[in-house]
C-alpha cells in the first residue's frame, strides 16, 4: 500500500526567512505540479489514490487529485486552494492553472531582483495576456447543438469518460439548458442545486440520462398506496403530519380515565384536521421533508392519495422547481395555487434492490436528475467529476458566449506575443516579463510529452507557426503533432483561459510576497521566554 503523498514537510519550529522562505515555498509549489503534470491531455496518465479507511479513488481530474492528497507544507496548501478556487469559479481547467504557476519565480530570485519589481511585472504581463486572448477568441450561437457538442467534447476528451463523448455531451448541455432561466433580464444557471446526479450500480454506461423531472431514493409509506399516476395533482410539505406534541417538556396528570381517552381523541382530532385541510386541494400525491403517523396514512389511504414522507429539503427544493408546487409549511395555510400539477407521471421503480421515486415528463421543468448507470461505484464516481466538469464547461458559455482555440494554441499565441512585447520594456522589468511568456509554454510542452512526442521539434514548430500570426495552431494531444484548431475542432471557453492565467499569476505574486515561515506555536513559546525575562 502506497502512503499518502506528503509535500515539503517542513519540521515544527523549523523559521525560514527572506530567499530561503521564498525558494521554500517555489519548491513546494513545483512538487504539487509534478505531481499532475501527467494528468493534462488526451493521453492523460491516471492517479491510484487509497485513503486511510482503505478506499481508492481512480481519477486523472486535477482538482479531485488534489482533494485527496494529504500535504504539511503552507505553499503546497495554497496551490491546492487555487485549484478549488478555479474547480468553484469556472469548473474546468484545474490542472491548467496548477502545471502553469511555479516555475517562472525562481530564475528572477536568482538574478536578484526585488521581489516587488517581480511582482509589478508579472502584472504587466497579466493584463497584456489577457487582451491577447480576448483578440484570439471568437463569439459562439449558444443555440448551435453542434458547435456546444464540439465545445463540451474538448473538456472531455483527455477523461475517463472520452469514449462516451457522444453521450456525455448530450448529458450535459442538456441539463445545462433545463436549469437555465432568466429573472429580470439576468441569466442564472445554477447545476449544483438544481442538477443533480443520481448514481445508480448496475446497466449500462449508455442507459445514463437526464430525466424530464425528478428522481428521489424513496418508496411509498403504505403498499397500498398508488403506484403510477398520470397528471398527478403534487402537494409539497414542510411539517410534520404527526401529533403536536408540547413545544418544551409537557407534564400531564392524569386522574380519570376519561381524561386520558379524551387526550388521546385530541390527537387524533388533529391529525383528521391536518388531512382534511390537504384533502380539501384534491391531491394525488403528499410529499413531506417530516414524518407521516400512521393515522394520517389511514385518511390518506381511504382518500386514494399517495404519500411519500422524510424527503430532502434540497430534493424538495428540486421538486418545487419541476413541477410547479409551492412548499406550504403548515397544512392549514394550503392553497389551490400551491399545488403542483406540471409533472406527467409519477412512477415508482425498483432498480436493483431498492425502490426509487420518478416525477417525470414534466412540462417546461427548471430542475432536473441525471441517472448515471454504470458497472462500479468507482467508475461511476470517476463519471460524476467528468460530467460535473462538461456542465461546468457549457455553464461558462451561457454566461459568456466566446471561444479560445484548445490544444496549447491560446498558450502559445499569449507566449509569443509576451515575447515580442517584452523588447519594449525597459530596464530589469523585462526578465520576469519574459518569464510569464515562457512559463506558459509549459501547457503546449507538457501537451507533447504526455503524448509520448519530442518536445523540442514540435515546440520549435509550433512557435515558428505563432510568429507567422497563424495563432489557431496547436498541439494534437492524440499524435503529438501540430495541428490547426480551427479544423481540428478543439475549443474551449474563453472563461477557463482567462480565469486559469488569472489565478495562477497571483498565485506566483502570492508566493513572493512571502519572506517569512514561522510556526505559530514556535512564535508562542518564543514570546512567552521573553515575557519570563522581563519579570
Amino acid at each position: 500500500m502506497q502512503a499518502p503523498v506528503v509535500v515539503m514537510n517542513t519540521q515544527s519550529g523549523e523559521r525560514q526567512t527572506g530567499r530561503k522562505a521564498q525558494m521554500s515555498n517555489i519548491a513546494a509549489a513545483k512538487t504539487v505540479a509534478d505531481i499532475i503534470r501527467s494528468c493534462l491531455g488526451p493521453k492523460a496518465m491516471l492517479k491510484m489514490l487509497l485513503d486511510p479507511m482503505g478506499g481508492i479513488v481512480l481519477t486523472n481530474d486535477g482538482h479531485a487529485i488534489l482533494r485527496e492528497i494529504e500535504v504539511s507544507h503552507p505553499a503546497a496548501k495554497s496551490m491546492i486552494e487555487l485549484s478549488r478556487t478555479q474547480d468553484e469559479e469556472v469548473g474546468d481547467g484545474t490542472t491548467t492553472v496548477i502545471v502553469l504557476d511555479p516555475g517562472s519565480v525562481s530564475p528572477q530570485l536568482e538574478r536578484n531582483i526585488h521581489p516587488v519589481v517581480i511582482i509589478s511585472a508579472f502584472k504587466r504581463a497579466l493584463k497584456d495576456a489577457l487582451e491577447i486572448i480576448d483578440e484570439i477568441s471568437l463569439p459562439v450561437d449558444i443555440n448551435d447543438d453542434e458547435a456546444m457538442n464540439n465545445l463540451i467534447s474538448t473538456s472531455i476528451g483527455t477523461k475517463f469518460v472520452s469514449r462516451w463523448t457522444d453521450l456525455m455531451c448530450k448529458l450535459a448541455l442538456t441539463a445545462v439548458r433545463t436549469v437555465t432561466w432568466e429573472t429580470n433580464g439576468k441569466r442564472e444557471v445554477d447545476i449544483k442545486r438544481y442538477a443533480r446526479v443520481e448514481k445508480v450500480p448496475g446497466g449500462e454506461i449508455e442507459d445514463s440520462c437526464v430525466l424530464d423531472g425528478v428522481m428521489l431514493n424513496k418508496d411509498i409509506t403504505h403498499p397500498n398506496m398508488r403506484r403510477k399516476i398520470e397528471n398527478p395533482r403534487i402537494v409539497l410539505l414542510d411539517c410534520p403530519l404527526e401529533y403536536k406534541k408540547g413545544e418544551s417538556q409537557t407534564q400531564i396528570e392524569v386522574s380519570k380515565e376519561e381524561d386520558w381517552n379524551r387526550i388521546l381523541q385530541i390527537e387524533e382530532e388533529q391529525i383528521k384536521a391536518m388531512c382534511e385541510s390537504i384533502l380539501a386541494v384534491k391531491p394525488d400525491i403528499v410529499i413531506t421533508e417530516k414524518g407521516v403517523s400512521d393515522l394520517a396514512q389511514h385518511y390518506f389511504m381511504k382518500a386514494n392519495v399517495t404519500a411519500i414522507r422524510r424527503v430532502r429539503k434540497t430534493d424538495n427544493n428540486r421538486i418545487a422547481r419541476a413541477t410547479g408546487a409551492t412548499i406550504v409549511n403548515r397544512a392549514e395555510d394550503l392553497q389551490e395555487s400551491d399545488v403542483g400539477t406540471q409533472c406527467g407521471l409519477f412512477e415508482i421503480e425498483k432498480i436493483g434492490d431498492e425502490y426509487f421515486t420518478f416525477l417525470t415528463k414534466c412540462k417546461s421543468p427548471k430542475a432536473c436528475t441525471i441517472l448515471l448507470r454504470g458497472p462500479s461505484k468507482d467508475i461511476l464516481n470517476e463519471i460524476e467529476r467528468n460530467l460535473q466538469d462538461a456542465m461546468g464547461v457549457a455553464r461558462n458559455v451561457m454566461f459568456q458566449p466566446r471561444l479560445s482555440p484548445g490544444g496549447g494554441a491560446t498558450e502559445m499565441a499569449v507566449s509569443v506575443r509576451l515575447n515580442q512585447l517584452a523588447k519594449g520594456i525597459e530596464g530589469v522589468q523585462q526578465w520576469p516579463y519574459k518569464a510569464v511568456a515562457d512559463a506558459l509554454e509549459v501547457i503546449p510542452r507538457t501537451l507533447i510529452q504526455n503524448s509520448g512526442a519530442s518536445p523540442v521539434r514540435v515546440l520549435t514548430e509550433l512557435r515558428a507557426k505563432h510568429a507567422e500570426g497563424n495563432c489557431t495552431w496547436g498541439i494534437n494531444g492524440e499524435a503529438g503533432t501540430l495541428a490547426d484548431m480551427k479544423e481540428y475542432g478543439i475549443w474551449e471557453p474563453e472563461a477557463i483561459k482567462l480565469q486559469s492565467i488569472k489565478t495562477a499569476i497571483e498565485a506566483a505574486c502570492l508566493l513572493l510576497r512571502v519572506d517569512d515561515i514561522c510556526s505559530a506555536k514556535k512564535a508562542q513559546q518564543m514570546g512567552a521566554g521573553m515575557g519570563g525575562g522581563d519579570e
